[in-house]
């Protein structure tokens, strides 16, 4: 292939045109543009009911819709239930006007609904594979009546309000007129105003408990298992965090106690972590919901595989391969034969694309994007070192900072972080308690504008004390370029390509920047340790 022009032009649309949404592409090229970064689908793959952790832009949708490729050419029957799209009216859940009872009923309801539908079909197509169809039919019949069966009971409120009231009204008028003739008139009327009101208002409240009644699914979905004589049925639901986080759960204890008794079926679960409850404690070590570790494991987090300072050739070879794919679906010519070759033709040299895997700090979907406006700004040339460095600064201010931009509290947070760790402290990252759990640092890394480069550190200065290291996000270096933030000594120039360096981890700075947060108001406090 000759490296003209017209061809980088026509490479440069391909990378503008990729999918960058799993839900939005066929599942025959969900299958081909799967990257595994090993040994992520080996733990996936098992057969472990499973929680699977990432954020947004990891490729939790990708994966579970690659698996349910995997198992459905092994024989095996995959339900995929996203949890964003069940039911008429999902707005009905979040509703706060309605009961938890009733809302908690209608998703779990609905759920349900979800489910029976896909092992319908399941059933109708193994029907003729089965020595007694009626019997299909028989518990097909059954679990429709136990889903609709389902009750969830709660307290009662009860409010009452009567009212009595009454009027009456008397006036008298007399009058007595003289002239050449002398008349008399009388006008009686009843004026007198008398209102009598009484009001009676009961109200009965308490804390509601809402208690669950699944033996009949339990009983009715192991009988339809059975008699359709699957190898084995893979239950994959995804968007676990979209549901209010109050209902999840309720929804959580109906998989305990329905889905998870049944050996013929493997659960897995796609969720963000902090938007994530899976179980309330009771008294006496009850509990509702799904017990992580005993019911279900949760040993895969997809934000742990990608980063770039973890596992530099291990990031850039999965990237590599990543774009390599996606190209490949949007460009069947066959002119480019390797992920090599890509990078050769739209990179200027190898180290603009391993800046450009630092760039994307580990999110898959991010990487898809950032190539996208890469491309854009060097259209028609090769990319080099400032078209990375301008497309992680557009996209850090147009996706990852704009989704802050409302939150005062968030926004005066990242840039209290951002004079303290980058101005003062000439870190990238810092340390923060790992038994802390602060909303705040967990929305800001779900937005992307905090990434976590290890966990469970300790501080050369507090023995005993461990810490996950957090950075900040590529795109926030970029943006303080040529602005009065910048920090003098940060960002140094180099003589070979005269552009400005974004800092690599000092860890030895880093182990010196310890991030304390008090209750809201936030206020920030660098400690710094002197060895």
């Amino acid at each position: 292939m000759t490296d003209d022009a017209d061809t980088l032009k026509k490479l440069h649309r391909a990378l503008i045109n990729l999918n960058k949404r799993a839900e939005r592409a066929s599942n025959e090229i969900l299958v081909s543009n799967f990257v595994d970064s090993e040994p992520l689908f080996d733990l996936l793959s098992t057969q472990n009911n499973q929680v699977i952790y990432g954020r947004r832009g990891t490729g939790k949708t990708h994966a579970l819709k690659y698996l349910a490729e995997t198992v459905g050419n092994a024989g095996d029957h995959a339900v995929y239930i996203d949890l964003r799209s069940i039911g008429s009216n999902t707005s009905i859940y979040s509703d706060t006007t309605r009961t938890l009872a009733d809302r908690a009923s209608t998703l779990i309801v609905d759920v349900l609904q979800a489910v029976y539908d896909e092992l319908l079909n399941i059933a109708i197509s193994m029907i003729d594979k089965t020595p007694n169809p009626e019997q299909v039919t028989n518990r097909i019949d059954d679990l429709a009546r136990a889903v609709t069966a389902v009750r969830i009971r709660g307290s009662i409120e009860e409010e009452r309000e009567n009212t009595v009231s009454g009027s009456r009204k008397v006036d008298l008028e007399m009058g007595l007129s003289g002239g050449s003739k002398t008349s008399a008139g009388a006008k009686i009327s009843v004026s007198k105003e008398n209102d009598d009101g009484f009001k009676y208002r009961k109200k009965q409240s308490g804390d509601e408990s809402i208690h669950l009644d699944f033996g009949n699914i339990n009983v009715a979905l192991s009988g339809l298992i059975r008699v359709v004589n699957s190898p084995r049925i893979w239950l994959l639901i995804d968007e676990w965090s979209e549901i209010p986080i109050d209902l999840q759960a309720y929804l959580a204890d109906l998989i305990r106690r329905t889905i998870l008794p049944i050996n013929e079926i493997t659960v897995k679960i796609a969720s963000i972590e902090h938007r994530s409850q899976f179980n309330i404690l009771r008294n006496h070590g009850e509990y509702t919901g799904l017990e992580l570790g005993a019911d279900i494991s949760a040993d895969l987090n997809l934000d742990d595989f990608l980063v770039f300072d973890n596992n530099q050739s291990k990031a850039v070879e999965f990237f590599k391969s990543l774009i390599f794919k996606h190209y490949q679906s949007e460009d069947l010519s066959g002119e480019i034969t390797s992920p090599e070759q890509l990078i050769r033709v739209a990179f200027t040299q190898s180290p603009v694309f391993d800046e450009f895997v630092r760039a994307v700090e580990g999110v898959p979907r991010d990487a898809l994007n950032l190539i996208g406006k890469a491309v854009t700004k060097s259209f028609g040339q090769k990319i080099a070192m400032n078209d990375v460095r301008a497309a992680a600064r557009d996209w850090y201010q147009q996706d990852k900072a704009n989704l802050i931009r409302e939150n005062s509290v968030l926004s005066d947070l990242l840039q209290r972080i951002i004079d303290e760790i980058i101005g003062n402290r000439r870190a990238r990252a810092f340390l923060f308690s790992s038994s802390s759990r602060d909303h705040r640092i967990e929305q800001l890394f779900d937005s992307r504008l905090l990434h976590i480069l290890r966990k469970n550190v300790s501080s050369h200065d507090q023995p005993g004390v461990r810490y996950d290291v957090y950075k900040i996000d590529y795109g926030c270096y970029v943006e303080l370029m040529n602005t009065t933030k910048m920090p003098q000594g940060l960002f140094q120039p180099t003589d070979e390509d005269d552009y400005i360096e974004v800092p690599k981890d000092d860890y030895r700075s880093i182990r010196r920047a310890i991030l304390t947060l008090e209750p809201l108001p936030a206020v920030v406090d660098i400690v710094a340790y002197v060895p």
